[in-house]
């Protein structure tokens, strides 16, 4: 893990040697993906079977893609009740922030005879991916189906892959609890393809969240414009901002959290101490010896991890808002008062007892977030993501009469005569109704 002394250049912060995912060359996988996702839209059930028997081994029959109410039962009977408590008190936290976000229609009526408004309506089904595989990852599918069942939504699907046929129960239980109205046991680019295009089985949706492999990702990318989707997410990445204050074994273990994800995961500090920067770096080595995926947490390190030792607090918010991580802890003797200048981040962790995995699992705040620099126009997953506007106009015979001729001049203007025609045809000798 590199340290890096950030000066600046120009009069802004260069922070040029901090190493950039680049941007690999997918086509060869986008290529598969194009193929997968056009069989399953016009072959269906067939197709779905016939990719999840080539990838994942398992033989389905039409009848075995949905996961049936039996099963669903059994697998919440399989779960240790301890954890079956704690994912219902998380549901609730992540349920009452969210509920925080719902959006009202409003209408404002004026006394000229104009009616001006704007219509929330909920989308009508939602697709939620979760991975499959050897892990399972209920915090996925709380946060997934959650905001989507506090919008509104009438039919929240979700579909995840099967080893040997069988899923995880503690993704099941955490999908029924969550208020799932349908599971299949399909996974990668086709169940992606499913919940696009619909196939006799597996509904079509208007929105699919959620995250997975490269192949789910690019195939997301491909049903785009069919379907709405959340976004096409990188790796990991924490970034945290600590002074002298902060204790380093903090500082280490909560870089080490995201570090542990994946190898392309950026782990960064931020600081204004030296001897904090040695310190958390001694912690990090300590924690190695002990950890489970310390191989995978040593590559992303190497690759994308940093200490950068700024001038102070000031320095470190701006190069914070120019990474725009996605997950941001402050760590400082005051971070309310640093939190006012930060301007780029997915999630904001405050003092040394907000965790980012407090965020993941329990807290409340959506872990769907942005990554790769998107937070400086993405926002985290909410309720809002599942809703859509529709503006409402209505005006009076009287109140269109008294603005005519301007919205005539203004039509004419853009060449749009027909535009023009359609305001004026209503004063040209008849007599208008309300």
């Amino acid at each position: 893990m590199k340290t890096i002394r950030v000066e600046r250049k120009e009069g802004k912060l260069d922070l040029s040697a901090l190493k950039k995912r680049n941007p690999a060359s997918y086509g060869k996988y986008e290529k598969t993906v194009a193929e997968i996702v056009k069989e399953v839209r016009t072959k269906g059930d067939s197709a779905l079977i016939s990719y999840t028997e080539k990838f994942d081994g398992l033989k389905l029959k039409p009848d075995g893609i949905k996961v049936t109410e039996r099963e669903i039962k059994d697998a919440i009977r399989e779960v240790d009740p301890a954890l079956i408590k704690v994912l219902k008190k998380s549901l609730q936290n992540i349920r009452d922030f969210h509920e925080r976000q719902k959006r009202n229609s409003w209408f404002e009526t004026e006394e000229s005879g104009i009616i001006l408004g704007q219509k929330v309506t909920p989308l009508n089904r939602a697709g939620v991916y979760v991975p499959g595989g050897k892990a399972a990852y209920p915090s996925t599918v709380l946060m997934n189906i959650v905001p989507a069942s506090v919008a509104g939504v009438r039919e929240i699907i979700m579909t995840t892959p099967a080893v040997n046929g069988r899923i995880n129960p503690v993704t099941l239980a955490a999908a029924h609890l969550a208020g799932a109205t349908g599971i299949y046991r399909v996974g990668g680019a086709q169940a992606i393809a499913a919940m696009a295009f619909g196939t006799e089985t597996v509904p079509k949706v208007d929105k699919i969240v959620g995250p997975g492999n490269i192949f789910v990702a690019l195939a997301k990318k491909n049903v785009y414009g069919f379907v709405s989707i959340d976004s096409i997410a990188g790796p990991s990445e924490i970034l945290v901002i600590a002074d002298e204050s902060a204790n380093p074994k903090f500082v280490a273990a909560d870089l080490l959290s995201q570090a542990e994800h994946d190898e392309m995961a950026s782990a960064v500090l931020i600081t204004t101490s030296e001897q904090l920067a040695e310190a958390v770096k001694k912690e990090i080595q300590e924690f190695l010896k002990k950890l489970e995926r310390r191989e995978i947490i040593e590559k992303s390190l190497n690759n994308y991890g940093a200490v950068l030792i700024v001038k102070d607090l000031s320095d470190a918010a701006e190069a914070a808002n120019e990474i725009a991580s996605e997950h941001l802890e402050i760590i400082t003797e005051n971070p309310f008062e640093l939190m006012t200048k930060i301007r780029n981040a997915g999630a904001i962790f405050l003092g040394p007892y907000s965790s980012e995995p407090l965020g993941d699992y329990f807290a409340g705040p959506n872990h769907v977030l942005p990554t790769n620099g998107t937070a400086r126009f993405f926002s985290p997953l909410s309720v809002d993501d599942f809703i859509k506007k529709s503006s409402v106009v209505y005006y009076s015979e009287s109140a269109l009469k008294a603005a005519h001729k301007d919205i005539e001049l203004f039509a004419r203007a853009e060449g749009l005569t027909a535009h023009a025609n359609s305001i004026a045809v209503r004063f040209q000798g008849g007599k208008g109704k309300d």
